[in-house]
């Protein structure tokens, strides 16, 4: 997810806005198809990240097991999110030239 560390040391980066903003613009030029095909992209990985976390916990934890790690690594997710928000930013992007 460090991919994108240097573009997002400046808030008011290159590209005119924080990477949740940009996220937002880009899904908001796309098609309604491309937009629910991504996000149905973010739905199957979610999934998955459960199903993986479900073999090692117990799957009725893993709400609280997820809430209490984010309290414990609430500065470092930041940074994490803002990468994906990039990456989900980047597939609008090169979805919209196909």
């Amino acid at each position: 997810m460090a991919k994108f560390e240097a573009l997002l040391e400046d808030e008011d980066n290159i590209f005119g806005g924080t990477p949740k903003s940009k996220y937002w613009d880009f899904n908001n030029q796309v098609s309604q198809d491309l937009a629910e095909d991504e996000f149905d992209k973010i739905v199957q990985k979610i999934a998955i990240m459960e199903a993986m976390l479900a073999e090692h916990h117990d799957i009725n934890n893993l709400e609280r097991i997820m809430q209490n790690y984010a309290l414990e690594n609430m500065s470092e997710l930041e940074d994490m999110k803002k990468s994906v928000y990039m990456e989900l930013a980047g597939n609008l992007l090169e979805r919209l030239n196909d």
